[in-house]
């Protein structure tokens, strides 16, 4: 939007030059008045200045130094908005970053409080399976060794069963050999005393006869 105060400057500058035929000339050299000469011959009107400078110049200046004031107050409000702009910007991402690594750091610690929780737990784990494996192998050194005691009582038994057969055969195979023997003799006995008998009645008859 335009200032109103540059608006006036630039209306009064225009209307200076149109009102003017010629630059302002020194009169004399060193002098602080000029003349303004609008045709030959013409009346010399000599207009009063001011450290070298008539009315119009003057008003440059003023409209010079207030575009200058403009700048002067303008552009560091301007700058400094700017700057607190990129300012605020910077402290957010800051405040962002120190966030994240809030959340990063909490996300941390879980993990490691996770990864120490999962390593006591297999610790645990490991421990329990070392003491299964330990009763696993004493339940099954036991079974076996009670499985061989088993086996060997059969085998003893069959063994004793064995023995037991076979001395009972043995012992009637002997019964057997001894009935049979004893047989014999008896035969034996019993037909000398046969003949023993026939004997003393063939004597004695004769006896009678004679």
């Amino acid at each position: 939007m335009a200032n109103p105060a540059s608006s006036l400057v630039a209306a009064n500058l225009s209307d200076a030059a149109s009102s003017e035929a010629m630059q302002p000339q020194n009169v004399r050299d060193g002098s602080q008045l000029t003349a303004n000469v609008s045709e030959p011959g013409a009346e010399h009107v000599a207009e009063a200045t001011a450290l070298g400078f008539n009315t119009t110049g003057w008003v440059g200046i003023a409209a010079l130094v207030v575009l200058i004031g403009m700048v002067i107050v303008k552009v560091p409000a301007k700058i400094a908005a700017s700057l607190d702009k990129q300012i605020a910007a910077v402290r957010q991402q800051l405040d962002e970053a120190k966030k994240l690594r809030a959340e990063a750091e909490v996300l941390r610690n879980e993990y490691e409080a996770k990864a120490k929780a999962a390593e006591a737990d297999a610790v645990t784990m490991r421990h329990h399976a070392q003491q299964e494996a330990n009763q696993i192998i004493a339940k099954a050194k036991h079974d076996a060794e009670e499985l061989m005691a088993r086996r060997t009582k059969r085998a003893e038994d069959k063994i004793a069963a064995a023995e037991r057969t076979a001395i009972a055969e043995v012992r009637a195979l002997a019964s057997e050999t001894a009935a049979k023997a004893a047989e014999v003799l008896i035969a034996e006995q019993l037909d000398a005393q046969a003949d023993r008998t026939m004997i003393d009645r063939s004597i004695a008859s004769l006896g009678r006869v004679n």
